[in-house]
């Protein structure tokens, strides 16, 4: 299992120190370096800028929202970044979620696996440059022609011939049905949640997509790419719940206030994973504005589930488990270039 270093999205401002940690992760032999939008900072701009300096490690999003841009604009990014790279881009993308969606790219949120398996085919279409890019579907036609359309679209071949043309596709999908068509359609999956406790319940819905004819990878050839926090601590005792405490208002976070009230799918994940005797009472209280009461109510074993806390030898047994459910690349949300290097030393 391979280590990736997690950027994430900016918060109210850009993080400081971001230079001096990209550059631990790459001596210290980190694999891969990942970053993330929101509805503030985009994920193309940062990994341009601050992966300029590396050499080896891989260049990921986690993840490019799909409705904020057309699938021709993915595939110029990405092809882009693949050629400035030297080969090195891996393209994360995801559907996001209607609040997202609609109240900030004001884009229709229906049907999200269909307009995933468009958009995915349309990038492939880019990068294989065989003619120019055309597409019947119901979501982006090619050429355009519905309302406003002046009826002069040309189908077009990228200027630029990309340098690989299997550019690694992964996706980031939460449900039964999204985590199917993943592995069916992508060359990796990028969950949100995944923990080695909850891993058993995706593994049927994996299989179903490696199964369906003409899925893209076997499960041998899949990547799977987990974050988690990994904090080493003094002991298994006070700092150790130090530590595990600051993780909890994430948790609500997600829980609580990532979606409608209606259709959060983060809180349907928690729920799948057995939490679903706090979910509602935490969503109520932080959607309430009474956070701090929503975070109280995270259950201690729920985020030593999803993060790896503890002292070095807790620690290597729990990279240990995550590696044995199938992960491929482990990415880490370190915060100093001092924590990338003791995660390395202990891991070495």
């Amino acid at each position: 299992m391979r280590l990736g270093l997690q950027l994430g999205y900016w918060g109210a401002v850009p993080p400081s120190g971001t230079a001096e940690l990209v550059a631990a992760a790459e001596e210290a032999g980190f694999d891969a370096l990942f970053t993330a939008e929101a509805w503030g900072s985009d994920a193309f701009t940062p990994l341009a800028w601050w992966g300029r300096e590396t050499t080896r490690m891989r260049l990921g999003t986690s993840i490019v929202q799909m409705s904020g841009r057309s699938p021709a604009s993915i595939a110029m990014h990405a092809l882009t970044m693949d050629h400035l790279t030297g080969g090195r881009f891996i393209l994360g993308m995801g559907v996001s979620g209607p609040q997202v969606v609609e109240g900030w790219y004001g884009q229709p949120f229906a049907k999200p696996l269909a307009r995933t398996r468009e958009v995915v085919d349309i990038i492939r279409k880019v990068l294989a440059r065989e003619a120019p890019v055309t597409n019947d579907g119901p979501h982006h036609r090619l050429p355009y022609d519905g309302p406003g359309s002046v009826g002069l679209g040309k189908p077009l071949k990228s200027i630029v011939h990309p340098l690989r043309a299997d550019l690694p596709i992964w996706l980031g999908a939460e449900g039964p049905k999204n985590v199917a068509q993943t592995a069916e359609i992508a060359d990796g999956w990028i969950p949100i949640f995944y923990t080695p406790n909850s891993a058993s319940m995706y593994q049927p819905w994996l299989d179903e997509g490696f199964a369906r004819p003409g899925a893209r990878r076997t499960r041998e050839e899949f990547e799977i790419t987990a974050t988690c926090h990994l904090q080493i601590t003094d002991d298994d005792g006070p700092s150790r719940q130090a530590a595990l405490d600051a993780m909890k208002p994430s948790a609500a976070l997600y829980m609580g206030g990532m979606g409608a009230k209606e259709a959060n799918f983060h809180k349907q994940v928690f729920e799948r994973m057995g939490y679903g005797h706090v979910t509602d009472e935490v969503q109520r209280l932080f959607l309430a504005g009474e956070r701090e009461k929503a975070t109280a109510l995270i259950p201690d074993e729920l985020v030593d589930d999803m993060h790896i806390i503890g002292t070095p030898g807790l620690v290597r047994e729990r990279v240990a488990q995550w590696e044995e459910t199938g992960v491929t690349t482990l990415l880490l949300s370190c915060r100093s270039a001092a924590e990338v290097r003791a995660v390395a030393e202990v891991l070495s």
